[in-house]
C-alpha cells in the first residue's frame, strides 16, 4: 500500500478510536460480566465497531485473563461471583491505568462513587444503549490513547542511573529492566523521591491507599518484600535500608559494585 494513503488511513482510525496509533492494531476491551446474554450482547456490538473484545468466564481468574490478554479498556460488572466488581478493580489498579467503565443494574449515587473511588473511570446503568456503551468506550480509549491523551514528555526518576519510569510501571539499571506492580513502583517512587531521607510508613500506606480500612500490619512489609526482590532482578542487593521506628530509606548500594 502506498505509504501515504496508509498513514491517511491510520490516522483516521486513530481518530476515530478504532486503532492504535502507529501500530495499526485493535483496541482490545476486556468484559467482565457474569450474565451470558448480557455479555454476548455486549461482545457482538462491540466487535461489530470493530475492537476485538475479550470474554471472561472464570471469575476467579479475572487477573490472570487480564495479565495474559493486556486490554486497553475493561467493562466491568460490580455483581460477580466471589469478589464483586470494586475489588477486582482495586486490583487492575495495581498493575494498569487502563480505563475501567462499571456496567451495573445498581442505580443508587453511593454505587457510582465507590465505582470511582475503587479507580473506576465511568458507570453506566443497566439496562443500557448498545449505541451509549460503544460512545463511552471511544471517549476513554481517545483520553487514555488517543488525540484527547496527555502529549507530556514521559516522566523518568532516576537516582545514580537507576531509573524508574512510573507510566511504564518498569525499573532499570545497567542495561536491565525488570516490570513492576502499581504498588511496587509507589513504593520505589517514594524511596527515590525522599533519598537520602527516610521515606515514613505512615507517608508509604498513604501514598498507597487512599482508604486506610484497606490496610493490615502486614501489608507495607509485604511489598517492601517484592520491591527487595525487583532490585534483586536487577542485581541489586540491600537496596532498601529498614530505620527502626520510622519507615525505609534508600539505599545506593550499587554504587559499590559498579564497574
Amino acid at each position: 500500500m502506498n505509504r501515504i494513503v496508509y498513514d491517511i488511513i491510520e490516522e483516521i482510525a486513530y481518530r476515530t478510536g478504532l486503532y492504535k496509533k502507529g501500530v495499526m492494531d485493535m483496541y482490545k476491551v476486556m468484559i467482565v460480566e457474569d450474565d451470558p446474554k448480557i455479555a454476548e450482547h455486549l461482545q457482538t456490538y462491540i466487535e461489530k465497531y470493530g475492537y476485538q473484545a475479550i470474554m471472561v468466564t472464570n471469575f476467579e481468574r479475572i487477573m490472570e485473563r487480564f495479565r495474559e490478554n493486556t486490554p486497553d479498556i475493561v467493562l466491568l460488572d460490580i455483581n460477580l461471583p466471589s469478589f464483586d466488581g470494586y475489588y477486582w478493580c482495586r486490583q487492575i489498579r495495581q498493575e494498569s491505568t487502563c480505563p475501567v467503565i462499571f456496567i451495573s443494574a445498581r442505580t443508587g449515587e453511593m454505587d457510582q462513587v465507590m465505582a470511582l473511588e475503587n479507580g473506576g473511570d465511568d458507570f453506566i446503568t443497566k439496562p443500557f444503549h448498545s449505541e451509549v456503551v460503544i460512545a463511552k468506550i471511544r471517549s476513554q480509549l481517545r483520553r487514555a490513547y488517543g488525540e484527547y491523551a496527555k502529549k507530556d514528555i514521559e516522566r523518568v526518576v532516576e537516582k545514580h542511573d537507576l531509573q524508574l519510569f512510573p507510566e511504564r510501571l518498569e525499573l532499570k539499571f545497567d542495561n536491565k529492566v525488570v516490570r513492576l506492580t502499581k504498588k511496587e513502583t509507589d513504593v520505589i517512587e517514594s524511596l527515590m523521591d525522599r533519598y537520602p531521607r527516610v521515606a515514613g510508613r505512615e507517608d508509604l500506606l498513604e501514598k498507597l491507599w487512599d482508604d486506610q480500612m484497606y490496610v493490615d500490619e502486614n501489608t507495607l512489609n509485604v511489598n517492601i518484600t517484592r520491591v527487595r526482590k525487583k532490585f534483586q532482578e536487577l542485581g541489586i542487593t540491600d537496596s532498601v535500608e529498614t530505620v527502626r521506628g520510622a519507615g525505609y530509606r534508600l539505599n545506593i548500594s550499587w554504587q559499590k559494585v559498579e564497574k
